[in-house]
This record gives C-alpha cells, sequence and structure tokens, in this order.
C-alpha cells in the first residue's frame, strides 16, 4: 500500500489509476509503531474532547493508547495501520488508522468493519490520502471477513460526518448520551 513513485518521490492522485498516488507509504503497525502512534492517537482524542464535554480525555490516556495500541496488535480481529511520509517525512509515521471486525449477531451480514480511528497529521490531509486510507482500511477489513464497514466519531465531528457521508457512509444508528 503505497503512494510514492518508484524513487520515493510523492506522487499525486491520478484519474487514470483505480488507486491514486498519494504522499504517504501505509503498512501494517509494529510494536515498534506505538510509541509513534500514541502522540497522535491523543491528539485525535483531545480533538474529539473539543466536539463534546462527554469525551473529556483521561489523565491517564497516554498509559491507556499504550495498552489498548499492544493489544489490538495481538487481536486477529483488528486493524491497525500506520501512514509513513515521503521525502524528508520519510520513515515517519504522520497518521495511523485503528479499526477492527465485530459480530452482529442479529442482522446480515454478521461480521462489521468498524473504523475506530482514522487520523492523519495536517500536512498530509487531502490530496487523495483520506480516500486512500479508507479504501486500504475498508480492504483490510474486508479480508478479515467484514461484509459491512462503519466509522464512529463524534457527532459533532462535521468535517468527519462530510467526508464519510462523501463516500457513501450514512448513519445507521445512533447514541445518546447524559453525564450521571
Amino acid at each position: 500500500m503505497t503512494g510514492t513513485k518508484a524513487d520515493g518521490a510523492p506522487a499525486t492522485p491520478s484519474a487514470k489509476s483505480d488507486t491514486p498516488q498519494v504522499p504517504i507509504h501505509l503498512r501494517p503497525a509494529r510494536e515498534t509503531d506505538v510509541a509513534a502512534i500514541v502522540p497522535l492517537l491523543l491528539r485525535l482524542k483531545r480533538l474529539n474532547e473539543e466536539f463534546d464535554p462527554l469525551l473529556k480525555v483521561r489523565d491517564d490516556a497516554e498509559a491507556q493508547a499504550r495498552q489498548v495500541l499492544k493489544v489490538q496488535l495481538a487481536d486477529p480481529k483488528a486493524v491497525l495501520l500506520v501512514a509513513e511520509g515521503v521525502g524528508a517525512d520519510k520513515d515517519k509515521v504522520v497518521g495511523y488508522v485503528r479499526a477492527l471486525v465485530r459480530e452482529r449477531p442479529f442482522y446480515l451480514p454478521e461480521q462489521e468493519g468498524v473504523i475506530l480511528d482514522i487520523y492523519l497529521l495536517p500536512l498530509y490531509r487531502r490530496h487523495g490520502v483520506g480516500e486512500f486510507v479508507l479504501r486500504a482500511t475498508s480492504d483490510a477489513l474486508k479480508a478479515k471477513g467484514a461484509g459491512v464497514v462503519t466509522a464512529e466519531f463524534p457527532a459533532q465531528n462535521e468535517i468527519a460526518a462530510k467526508f464519510y457521508a462523501k463516500r457513501g457512509f450514512r448513519a445507521i444508528t445512533l447514541i445518546h448520551a447524559r453525564s450521571l
């Protein structure tokens, strides 16, 4: 899953290809990537906190992030990908994806691929990168048995809502909450 030319230079999206060429290299995460993913995951969770105070980031979120990532690396139903930059950012983790396959005991298809997080540093947004990452993530979830793909994100995140809607996603369930 690469978005670079053979010489390592960034490529631009092309209408001639089914898979646009993008200025990243996407690959499965390794345990050695956890330290680089954690700050990106925390940036995303703090952004979510801005959308809704019920998404307040815990004081121990960094330790929790490390633990969650290590568990998901070992989980055969999880998809954990890292996006590496190219050029000056070659081999630098500039984004990540967290997703998993879960059972739908009452519905068909029986397996759901759930995108929990997609995060890219601002410099790597646009240029077809999100589309590329979403397609690769969907393919990875399908390979693990998912028959439908969903995405979870804060209800007030209009950017995510528009991103997914533009790519054919629609709301199928809602979660309502209140503090106790």
